[in-house]
């Protein structure tokens, strides 16, 4: 149900009139160390919790870009609901943290590194407004996603995408897909799989309620559906065809196996996971190694817009919007 018409009650209530016009004097503002504190503080507005989406679309007004920060991941997930009541469809994303920390020898989940990458993709390189990868308006995050650093770079990840009738070299398919985090099994179960049948292809990407069928007749898409995990029953077409994100946000490249090889080499204790990994083979638990594996670490904050609006959420119901700080040196 679409509560759009709701923001008009901005129009009519001059203390929120005046929250947004604050919000978007300092828009443009670019920052000054040497200014004052006070100033960088940004805008303090305390309201109740069922008050946080209304506010927040009200301040995605002219464009701007609003990034959301709350205090947990059950936080993020009721403002992205509620949001998403206010805004159009697909312009609104939660960016999650992870199930497990930094050092655990855990993976995350694919579905959740795919719902990440495809977030980061879409701040990065959207595709043209009114497409189901255009451009986010608002972006919600629990804290802990905001302070985890990235693998930089994620967000120039190109996502596998087909569409019926284009043509494609079913191995060039398969092995893009492999690159890029997918794990080729006999039968499609699980999200980051795939399988192949003669000219049939399952795919099941990591932001897709169901996994993809794709049908080649020699070099070309003959047919891209949906269909069940179960009975591997078709279930209708997929209409906007095949976009398959990364499933996992270290990929091993040619660099990162070889940055394993050398640690494998003054690390033998650490030999059974790096060794695997310099031999371009995943390893559960691989992640807890992306900071001395990687070219370089980001933040979220790194593929935010300039001038954006950012709202934080704590338990008191405290929201605040500050203009964007100046670069990390």
């Amino acid at each position: 149900m679409s509560l759009a018409g709701l923001l008009t009650t901005f129009d009519d209530d001059s203390q929120l009139q005046t929250v947004v016009s604050r919000a978007e004097s300092g828009r443009d503002a670019v920052p000054d160390l040497a200014r004052d504190a006070a100033t960088l503080a940004g805008e303090d507005l305390v309201a109740p919790p069922t008050l946080r989406p209304l506010l927040a679309a009200a301040l995605t007004s002219g464009d701007r870009f609003v990034l959301a920060v709350t205090a947990t991941a059950r936080e993020a997930d009721d403002l992205t609901a509620g949001l998403s009541s206010f805004l159009p469809a697909g312009t609104v994303a939660c960016f999650p943290g992870w199930e497990t920390l930094p050092h655990e020898r855990l993976s995350p989940q694919s579905d959740t590194v795919g719902r990440r990458i495809a977030v980061l993709r879409r701040l990065a390189h959207p595709a043209a407004a009114g497409q189901p990868n255009g451009p986010l308006t608002v972006v919600v995050a629990p804290v802990r996603s905001l302070l985890q650093p990235i693998v930089a770079g994620l967000g120039d990840l190109g996502p596998v995408g087909l569409q019926v009738g284009q043509a494609c070299e079913l191995d060039d398919l398969l092995a893009r897909l492999v690159e890029i985090g997918y794990t080729r099994d006999e039968l499609v179960s699980s999200r980051g799989d795939i399988a192949v049948r003669g000219g049939i292809v399952d795919v099941f990407p990591p932001t897709e309620e169901h996994p993809l069928r794709i049908e080649f007749f020699g070099d070309t898409v003959e047919e891209i559906r949906y269909f069940k995990v179960a009975d591997q029953r078709s279930i209708g077409p997929a209409e906007n065809g095949l976009w398959a994100p990364p499933c996992r946000e270290l990929l091993l490249t040619p660099a990162v196996r070889a940055r394993a090889k050398e640690l494998a080499d003054t690390h033998p204790a650490l030999t059974d996971i790096l060794g695997k990994l310099a031999e371009g083979i995943p390893v559960e638990g691989m992640e807890a190694f992306a900071s001395v594996l990687a070219d370089r670490m980001d933040l979220l904050l790194d593929y935010v817009p300039p001038g954006s609006a950012r709202s934080a959420g704590t338990p008191t119901a405290r929201d605040r919007w500050a203009p964007r700080p100046p670069p990390r040196r």
